[in-house]
């Protein structure tokens, strides 16, 4: 069993209110209904099963609009097993079926018919899943919204609300509250709608959140598309490791980056869907459709310009507007009191070294003052601050405007950071060539052979350049910088450098 334990980018500008809110939401309706639906299916499933039996048996008895609607979405969606039960031949069924097998009085027979159908007129107007899941036969306008806040037990629920928090947090943090909330209720109308379309007719009541969700992972899957994904794999049960050390199970976590693992998913439920159908007790369709959705909808709202809208208004929000030293120091700004500013913000980075938009306003001010100096020594701090929460593109944006500005060398352990940014976007040639330069530029310093040793990770790794890979083992073995405890490392990168490219030239010597 394959599970997301946690994705890189853990942490929102903001409290995820509407996720948080959405979870509530399916919880509390989850807790209200769930002894109803239990207590209500049992006996409404019964007299759905006996209108069919006595309809495949009698088609001639007279149906009422209800009996009609529910027995020809039977035969849509269950063609096959339509005509296993009208079979003279068939085994008896239940208990029921015997009883109408031996009725022969068309009066009788019709009055039964009548019967049923007023049970189930009766339980289906009190039925929380009749009222509020959606039918594909005959789904309401209410349906489309509620269904999606019903589920049929506790995994289900836990299953759909972790997702949701994985993939929602993070998008409601770059859409906003607002789009953020429309998108996640016509997603979910919208996959409802595609599992219709897949399964016309069909009269199995749908609901759950998944639908949602799916869609919310389409469009984690467009916005982040490199972002990296821990997975624990949860297998072998073994009741001797139970009692060995009170665990029963296996786990191997690994990380697997979107691009790939979405898609994956995709198709699994694209093959399901397709094999089982409306035969399957899960909605893949739904699923399937949702995340088509919302990869689609992420890709209109990222380039119509609609997301960069919604994130100007967010950073407004949490702006320096919110904080009343930080719009004083704006208001003195506008003023020209950029001494007064100055000591004003100073003050305030010193209490709030986090505050990105301290530092930005004081970024104004040293560029309106033209000094060089305490710019760059902000835009180092800035570009950590981002660093440290997970915006790696504002990062570099940063770094650019560091060296744009006359920048020579970022501190070590920020450039080292940047350098680690750059792998997880999956930009491998950038990423080595600022380990390279940081190399050069702090050729006495440890972080040194860290960017080396990297560097050439990545060659052999990333960039099947095992030549150079081992010529930057080499350069490190000889370092004069104290690495005793990196030796082991070394020694068996170059000789894994060299079995690539003995490996790499014995395949060129075959080709020719």
């Amino acid at each position: 069993m394959l599970i997301p334990i946690k994705h890189e980018n853990m942490a929102a500008r903001r409290w995820p209110v509407v996720t948080l809110a959405l979870i509530a939401i399916n919880t509390i309706v989850f807790l209200f209904t769930t002894m109803s639906m239990s207590d209500e299916g049992p006996q409404l499933g019964e007299v759905k099963s006996d209108i069919l039996i006595l309809a495949a048996l009698h088609p001639e008895l007279k149906m009422h609009p209800e009996e009609e609607r529910l027995v020809d979405g039977f035969k849509k969606s269950h063609p096959d097993q339509w005509k296993q039960v009208q079979s003279p031949y068939r085994d008896v069924i239940n208990a029921y079926d015997a009883k109408i097998k031996l009725m022969e009085d068309p009066e009788k027979l019709q009055e039964e018919m009548d019967s049923l159908n007023e049970q189930y007129v009766k339980l289906s107007s009190t039925s929380i899943t009749e009222q509020y899941a959606f039918i594909p036969a005959h789904p309401s306008a209410l349906s489309y919204l509620t269904a999606n806040f019903l589920h049929g037990g506790w995994m289900h629920l836990i299953g759909n609300m972790w997702f949701l928090w994985l993939a929602g947090f993070v998008l409601e943090d770059v859409w906003g509250r607002w789009l953020y909330s429309a998108f996640y209720l016509i997603a979910g109308a919208a996959a409802l709608q595609f599992h219709a379309w897949l399964n016309p007719g069909s009269i199995t009541p749908t609901l759950g959140a998944s639908g949602a969700v799916a869609a919310l992972m389409g469009a984690f899957l467009v916005r982040f598309l490199k972002m990296k994904i821990e997975m624990a794999w949860i297998w072998w049960f073994s009741p001797i490791r139970l009692l060995r050390t009170g665990n029963p199970f296996r786990m191997f976590r690994f990380k697997a980056a979107a691009y790939w693992l979405l898609p994956l998913w995709l198709g699994v439920e694209v093959l399901y869907g397709a094999l089982f159908g409306s035969m399957s007790s899960v909605a893949h369709w739904a699923h399937v459709g949702g995340f088509v959705f919302g990869a689609l909808a992420a890709v209109a709202i990222r380039y119509s310009g609609i997301e960069q809208k919604a994130n100007k208004a967010i950073e407004e929000d949490l702006a320096w507007t919110n904080d009343a030293e930080l719009e004083q120091a704006s208001s003195m700004m506008e003023h020209g009191q950029l001494s007064e500013a100055q000591t004003l913000l100073t003050s305030y980075v010193a209490a709030n070294p986090n505050s990105l938009d301290a530092w930005a306003l004081l970024r104004q001010i040293y560029t309106r003052q033209s000094d060089t100096k305490s710019y760059l020594d902000a835009t180092v701090k800035t570009c950590g601050l981002h660093l440290k929460a997970h915006q790696i593109e504002a990062a570099f944006q940063d770094y650019a405007e560091f060296i744009d500005n006359g920048g020579s060398k970022m501190p070590t352990t920020t450039w080292l950071e940047l350098c680690k940014g750059a792998e997880e976007m999956q930009e491998f040639e950038r990423a080595l060539s600022e380990y390279q330069e940081l190399a050069k530029a702090y050729p006495a310093e440890r972080q040194s052979l860290t960017a080396q040793l990297s560097a050439a990770r990545l060659c052999l790794k990333k960039l099947n350049r095992p030549k150079d890979a081992l010529a930057i083992y080499q350069a490190a073995a000889v370092s004069p910088i104290p690495h005793l405890d990196w030796e082991t490392l070394i020694q068996a990168g170059i000789k894994e450098a060299k079995a690539a490219l003995s490996s790499g030239n014995a395949i060129a010597a075959g080709a020719q």
